[in-house]
């Protein structure tokens, strides 16, 4: 479904519960229509259940999907499992990370393309970006799907779009200063790398230009430490966005810069409480759980993301779509529970983060018996852990093992990050 307007967009974020709720359950029946019979994969998982559904509570009853699912792969053994015709009529190939799990090949339609891109629009609303600006993406534009979406986004919007795949860091901050970038997309890590690279290169990137920066792939941007030191260096607002290879653009920073909103009219979302299992409440620690409404070719229903989240529907703003307070705070598989207390990698970035004379870390996280267990190796130019771990306890409740390394000897990534080894 084509978005044609920043208008038409605001009117969907209006929508009152009731009228969200009765478009998406007309979205997800067009959907299911036009998937079944011809995707063999929901054709199996879905053969007992009565269609068209008659309310949207209905969707609970549907199984869940699963990332593992999908690596069963089909048509020769090289694509994801749940593609809905055959592989001639799809023209965009992309391959997840592989950070969690092996990689998964994900391929899209002309159709589900102009669906990414369209969707995209929201996140693009959310940076005020206009035909004045210039949008510098700093991304490798390998298989993974990074900024691919939003390169194309950018151009139907008819932003000037400059292409930074295989040029150093310095290049590109050469490319940012020589032709007036306004905007740039990254990782939040690149983001800070590029300011380190900067600093040693005598390049002030705070007088650059550079207004925006729209950020994905790590959960940084909704970290309140990690976006006001990206915020300062560059001297530009950063916007946050969410999205996966096998699900789409699906979130994108709010006005308040509290969080994530969910595309709701792109999306339907659940969240299932860690604790119990069940639906969660408001503000309640859950996974985010995505059924997507537009993607015909390669869609999922009731898919189980691993992402942790805290959704809020009392927002007391002109947004109704949900907002995830704080972003995606970490993966299931990521969770540690030190000594009773339950700790996500993020939590522990956000103190680190605070500290500026840290340029790089690794958490380590491992077993001492039947315990976790949680050590971190920093690049520090005060050489004083002990402030480190003094604050990490102080924040976190918790003693964790702190020591430094030599500058320069942990990795950089352009990339998601991996900062955090998990040896359990």
């Amino acid at each position: 479904m084509n978005h044609s307007s920043a208008t038409d967009r605001r009117q969907f974020e209006q929508m009152s519960a009731g009228e969200l709720s009765d478009f998406q359950l007309k979205r997800l029946n067009q959907l299911l229509e036009a998937v079944l019979p011809h995707n063999r994969f929901y054709a199996d998982k879905l053969d007992e259940i009565d269609l068209p559904l008659t309310s949207l509570e209905q969707l609970a009853e549907l199984p869940f999907t699963y990332k593992e699912e999908l690596s069963n792969a089909v048509h020769g053994g090289h694509w994801a499992a749940n593609l809905t015709y055959p592989i001639e009529r799809y023209v965009r190939f992309h391959r997840t990370s592989g950070t969690q799990g092996r990689p998964l090949v994900v391929v899209d339609t002309p159709e589900d393309w102009a669906w990414w891109v369209n969707s995209w629009q929201f996140v693009l609303d959310a940076a005020e970006i206009g035909p004045e600006d210039r949008a510098l993406m700093a991304f490798s534009f390998g298989p993974f799907i990074g900024f691919w979406s939003a390169n194309d986004a950018l151009i139907a919007r008819g932003i000037l779009t400059i292409p930074s795949g295989g040029l150093s860091t310095q290049a590109r901050l050469e490319l940012a200063r020589t032709h007036g970038a306004t905007i740039l997309l990254c990782t939040p890590t690149y983001a800070l790398h590029m300011a380190e690279v900067a600093a040693e290169n005598q390049i002030d990137v705070a007088s650059l230009g550079v207004r925006r920066i729209i950020v994905a792939g790590e959960p940084g941007g909704s970290i309140p430490a990690i976006r006001e030191r990206i915020e300062t260096s560059w001297n530009a607002k950063l916007i946050d966005h969410a999205g996966a290879s096998e699900v789409g653009p699906w979130g994108y920073a709010d006005a308040k810069q509290l969080g994530l909103h969910i595309i709701e009219s792109e999306f339907i979302a659940e969240f299932l409480s860690v604790e119990t299992g069940a639906p969660a409440g408001e503000g309640e620690l859950s996974e985010l759980v995505i059924t997507t409404l537009g993607r015909t070719g390669c869609p999922v229903i009731r898919y189980r993301t691993g992402d942790l989240v805290r959704p809020t529907w009392n927002t007391d703003s002109e947004n109704n779509f949900v907002l995830l307070e704080g972003g995606v705070l970490g993966r299931s598989d990521d969770m540690m529970i030190i000594r009773g207390v339950n700790i996500f990698p993020s939590s522990v970035e956000q103190i680190l983060r605070s500290f500026p004379e840290i340029i790089e870390y690794r958490m380590t996280a491992h077993r001492v018996g039947e315990m976790d267990a949680l050590s971190v190796q920093i690049e520090d130019r005060l050489n004083a852990p002990e402030r480190v771990s003094k604050e990490l306890k102080l924040r976190l409740g918790l003693s964790v093992d702190v020591s430094l390394v030599e500058m320069g000897s942990l990795p950089r990534f352009e990339g998601k990050g991996k900062r955090f080894v998990d040896q359990r």
